[in-house]
């Protein structure tokens, strides 16, 4: 089976062909078959590999390489179209397919009505393909372009609805401001082959790990270099001021970015090349503080926001921060973990909202929602799950078991430290109070807005599905003071390594303690706050400090507005004062001083030949008075 790997990303890129070639003489319903069924082909047949690479997993081969054929033969220089499947490129793969499936299920129903929707399953099903094959590569130039390939769906799919022009605006700022990351990439990218002659990432750890010891410079570089090109692209400090913007697209392609695929290849790149950041400590110091500072920054700015999308989009920004956090003190397997189970609530929870959205007339502002709990049963339990599980509700939900690994971790690992782990804690008591900010305003209280068209069963299908993965998935991992399963941990464990934690069991069980107490003391004061006590909002929110604070904070603490002093601007202003071309200025005062030179040797044809003979006797004096001084 594992020979069947290819038709992973291949059956969706079908899919996307068709789509884009014949879908105009299709129906809708046939489009939406293609759309959706080559998506759930490949699911499928990563299922049947799964299964069968789960099969090798106990003896010595823990990888499987294909190599499709040669991309390119330049002088020895021979990158192939070639994948390779591992724990960690299992688990992306599973996960890719099984909630874009779900995802691409809920459009159908979804999107029904919009003129655009062949253009719609198209770009859905060619964004799978590059997140595929991003995952899939096994070597750095074919990662690239998948990197690429998701970054153009992101600029595509972000303008989709392209006739509103704040939507064309949003998607050229994800892509101008990702492409800085890419960039950085890029030049990572020549930096690790110049230096180890090859793309094939295995074989480049391997030569990493041989010719440079820790601490070197080249691989600190190479690691700076590539954490740019995953600041960019998982919207973490000081570039992540695309994501809320991104919300500007359909409800599907914002839990599709958000869970799934774009703003997880951050994190899957330095999972994937953590034997690089391994060897420079500095690279991976900086890699957790700046998961630590993304998580802290964003969740304030999700506490103030009233758009339910960009509540969900700053929490993304959030969880990817921790994300960071646990890839930088090493805690790479717990990384993944919580990259699996956020994939699910997430999902769920931008899903969830977009049937709310659609149910209320496109209406996205929380405080004009209210009361939807008995109108939209299924979405809200569906939601109460996903919003329970992001908060990290104890012991039931999947976000508690993979957030307590990465805190836990946080503190234990060498490379972590207590700090590292209260900036986590705070993280976690803020998330609680935002998610059931969400909760409460959109689901209790009084009815602020008609309720319309109801959620039907693709809708509300894959909402179900969603909420099963975000209360089970946990269970994969649970710590030694809850029962110590370590499925998970296991079967990652020969591509991710991990360490022995030297702190006690009551240690342990002390900061397990405080970590459900954070979650559990955010929901109280959220339930105080939003719903027994509101007016207490409204008297922070309208005295001097909290009007400036909130303000701050629902701008993305400032950013596009420094961004926009520094960068903008000055950009605008040299493209205003360059708009005839400063440039052509250059050759233009050429050519005048060309043309004065040609205005004065033309003087000097009179058309007298005494005149022409007399300068030519003239010159022929001159040059024979140098020959006879020199």
């Amino acid at each position: 089976m594992l020979n069947l790997l290819w038709l992973v990303p291949t059956l969706p890129l079908l899919g996307f062909l068709a789509l884009a070639v014949a879908g105009g003489w299709f129906s809708r319903k046939t489009i939406a078959l293609i759309g959706v069924g080559s998506v759930g082909l490949s699911l499928a047949v990563a299922g049947l590999v799964g299964s069968a690479f789960i099969g090798l997993s106990g003896t010595a081969d823990r990888s499987y390489d294909q190599v499709l054929w040669t991309w390119l033969q330049v002088s020895g220089f021979g990158p192939a179209i070639g994948f390779h499947l591992d724990p960690l490129s299992l688990v992306m793969m599973l996960v890719i397919t099984l909630v874009g499936f779900l995802i691409h299920l809920y459009s159908v129903e979804y999107m029904i009505e919009d003129e655009g929707y062949r253009r719609f399953f198209a770009y859905m099903n060619l964004f799978v393909v590059a997140m595929l094959t991003l995952v899939l590569a096994d070597n750095l130039l074919l990662l690239y372009l998948g990197w690429e390939g998701v970054g153009l769906c992101s600029y595509l799919l972000i303008g989709f609805w392209y006739r509103d022009p704040a939507n064309g605006a949003a998607a050229q700022k994800a892509f101008i401001v990702t492409r800085l990351g890419d960039v950085a990439l890029a030049i990572g990218l020549f930096l690790l082959f110049t230096h180890l002659g090859t793309f094939n990432i295995q074989d480049l750890m391997t030569r990493a790990t041989e010719q440079w010891p820790v601490g070197s410079s080249l691989a600190a570089i190479a690691a700076f270099l590539l954490l740019g090109g995953a600041v960019g692209k998982s919207a973490q400090l000081p570039l992540q001021t695309w994501l809320p913007d991104a919300m500007a697209g359909p409800t599907p392609v914002s839990a599709l970015i958000h869970a799934a695929t774009m703003v997880t290849a951050g994190m899957y790149l330095i999972a994937r090349t953590h034997v690089l950041y391994s060897l420079a400590p500095i690279a991976q110091t900086a890699v957790a503080m700046i998961g630590a500072g993304t998580l802290l920054l964003a969740a304030c700015s999700a506490l103030v926001q009233r758009d339910i999308k960009r509540v969900l989009a700053y929490s993304t920004i959030s969880q990817i921060g921790y994300m960071f956090l646990a890839l930088g003190v090493g805690a790479w397997g717990a990384a993944l973990f919580h990259f699996t189970t956020h994939a699910f609530f997430k999902a769920l929870l931008f899903l969830a909202a977009g049937a709310v959205i659609q149910s209320l007339h496109e209406e996205h502002d929380i405080y004009r929602m209210g009361g939807l709990r008995q109108a939209l049963p299924v979405t809200f339990w569906t939601f109460l799950i996903g919003a329970a599980s992001l908060a990290g509700f104890p012991l039931v939900t999947a976000g508690f078991y993979s957030k307590d690994w990465i805190l836990w971790e946080a503190w234990a690992s060498p490379l972590g430290s207590p700090w590292l782990w209260g900036v986590g804690v705070i993280g976690a008591f803020l998330t609680a109070l935002y998610s059931f900010r969400l909760v409460f305003n959109v689901f209790f209280g009084e009815a602020k807005a008609e309720v319309g068209s109801r959620p039907g069963l693709m809708v509300e299908g894959p909402l179900i599905v969603l909420a099963a993965g975000s209360l089970i998935a946990g269970f994969l991992e649970v710590p030694r003071v809850l029962g110590d399963v370590s499925l998970f941990s296991k079967f990652v464990s020969p591509v991710l390594p991990s360490f022995e934690a030297t702190a006690s069991i009551t240690t342990e069980s002390a900061l397990q303690i405080i970590t459900m107490l954070a979650a559990l003391l955010g929901i109280a004061v959220a339930y105080v706050l939003f719903l027994r006590r509101p007016a207490l909002v409204t008297a922070m929110t309208e005295t001097a400090w909290g009007s400036t604070l909130s303000r701050f904070w629902i701008e993305g603490w400032g950013f596009d507005r420094l961004y926009d002093t520094w960068f903008v601007r000055p950009f605008l202003w040299v493209a205003q004062a360059n708009k005839d071309d400063l440039i052509d200025r250059v050759y233009e005062g050429l050519a005048w001083l060309i043309r004065q030179f040609f205005a004065v040797l033309h003087r000097t044809q009179t058309g007298q030949v005494r005149w022409y003979a007399a300068v030519l006797a003239a010159g022929s004096v001159v040059i024979v008075a140098l020959v006879v001084l020199s």
